[in-house]
Order: structure tokens, then sequence, then C-alpha cells
């Protein structure tokens, strides 16, 4: 038998995917195949740039596609989640209800 204890739910949450601006923009991509670059910045209340840097570091780590085309004559900017994509949103909600579980399950120093 080992004393070893398992890891805290805390260990397995994504820095990547962690971050509150990048966590909305991978739920806001789950629930559509497809979102455009304008709905997500109002959605989540962000300015272009900023919006702009937190993409960049998704598709870095492979986890959004981003794609630019036209809709009329008007230049549009549309984002996907990959697969990797899904799995680590999917990662994340587990580590986060795990979190969870553990706090409701421990409760708390306060209440003794």
């Amino acid at each position: 038998m080992t004393d070893q204890a398992a890891p805290h739910p805390v260990t397995g949450l994504d820095d990547v995917v962690h971050q509150r601006v990048r966590l909305g923009i991978l739920t806001v991509a789950h629930q559509a195949r497809r979102v455009e670059f304008g709905f997500l910045r109002t959605a989540l209340g962000l300015t272009a740039g900023n919006l702009s840097q937190h993409l960049a570091v998704l598709e870095k780590a492979g986890l959004v596609e981003i794609e630019k085309g036209y809709e009329g004559k008007r230049a549009r900017t549309w984002l996907s989640l990959t697969p990797a994509g899904y799995r680590a949103l999917q990662d994340e909600v587990t580590q986060l209800k795990r979190l969870i579980h553990q706090i409701e399950q421990g409760g708390s120093a306060q209440e003794s």
C-alpha cells in the first residue's frame, strides 16, 4: 500500500484553456460549427485586439482553426474547434467537475 495521494484536481487544469477569455472562446465555439469573429468579440465583451491575441494562443496550441474569407464584399474571420480543441475543452470540464466534487465532499474548515 502506498501513502501517495491522488493529485489535486487543480493540477489537471490546462493553463492555455483555463484562462477566462480562452475558456469562453472554446465554449462559444463548441456551441456552433463555426463562429464569426465579430459575434465572438461582442458575446465575450472584448476588443478586437484582445480577442486576436487569445485566438493566436489557441491557434498556436492547435485548439482552433482560423478561416478568413468574404461574406458579400465584407472581409470576415471565422473560427472552429479542432478535434484537439474539443478534447481540451472536455478535459477541462472534467477537471473542473472533479474540483467541484472535491470541494462539495470535503466541506470547509470554517464549518467546524
